[in-house]
């Protein structure tokens, strides 16, 4: 597979499904949807929606069946290990109506770090692939992932996950990025809630977004404005950059 750019074509869209207890009950906390929102949106595809699901078969097959069908790709983290709560192999397998075993490609990839002895039944596990997926490889502990339709299974490990999304990044396809700009507002989110919204009424395919935080002179906001297209981009930030000399002036008045 290759990576296809359309970069005059349809918007690319992506889901996130994490899978995990460990994740719902705070034990574990996720590293990995921030990496792979920044990653997708990069390359010019589009995450939509994250959802985060315990390790329950019909909980993963009813999310999952959801997202592959409203979003162009789904990329699932979590639960292909050894142990017995790690289920996602197999609730993938359900959600598409396949069958599932141990495929050979997968055995010979854990062939390469676990002697014989070693590839107990348990590891064993991660070689249950369902049937008609590709291998997605895994340059850090050998077990793989898979791909299935415009599903990515992958791990829930970050540095395994990264080693993972750096081999299927290239095969996506991708649209145009989404071009950003950022301005310091020196002021409270409150005191330009309003004119930022006329200027989001008047700039409809733009998005404009503000987020508030405490600077060491006290609270401040930036201002992100964000568009595939860079003449739109620029016009609404000329207008927000206005605003704010607007808005400061009225203050020190």
């Amino acid at each position: 597979m290759t990576a296809t750019d359309n970069p005059h074509g349809s918007i690319v869209t992506a889901a996130i499904l994490v899978i995990g207890d460990e994740i719902l009950s705070g034990r574990t906390k996720d590293k990995n949807i921030g990496y792979i929102a920044e990653y997708l949106t990069n390359i010019g595809i589009e995450l939509r929606e994250v959802r985060v699901v315990p390790d329950i078969t019909d909980e993963i097959v009813a999310a999952l069946n959801a997202l592959r069908g409203r979003y162009t790709y789904v990329f699932t983290t979590g639960g292909i290990g050894p142990t017995h709560d790690d289920i996602t192999a197999d609730s993938v397998a359900a959600a598409f109506g396949v069958s599932i075993d141990h495929d050979p490609r997968a055995v010979a990839m854990l062939a390469e770090r676990f002697s014989p002895a070693d590839l107990n039944e348990a590891r064993m596990r991660m070689a249950r692939i369902p049937a008609g997926a590709e291998l997605i490889a895994n340059s850090v502990s050998k077990a793989p992932g898979f791909n299935i339709d415009n599903v990515y299974v992958m791990a829930g490990v970050p540095a395994i996950m990264q080693a993972m999304m750096d081999v299927v990044g290239p095969t996506l396809r991708t649209g145009r990025k989404v071009l950003s700009d950022t301005i310091r507002a020196g002021l409270r989110e409150g005191d330009i809630g309003g004119p930022l919204a006329l200027i989001a009424q008047a700039h409809p395919e733009v998005s404009i977004g503000s987020y508030p935080f405490w600077s060491e002179t006290g609270p401040d906001t930036n201002i992100v404005v964000r568009s595939r297209d860079a003449q739109k981009l620029e016009a609404a930030m000329a207008e927000v950059k206005a605003m704010v000399e607007v808005e400061r002036a009225k203050l020190l008045s």
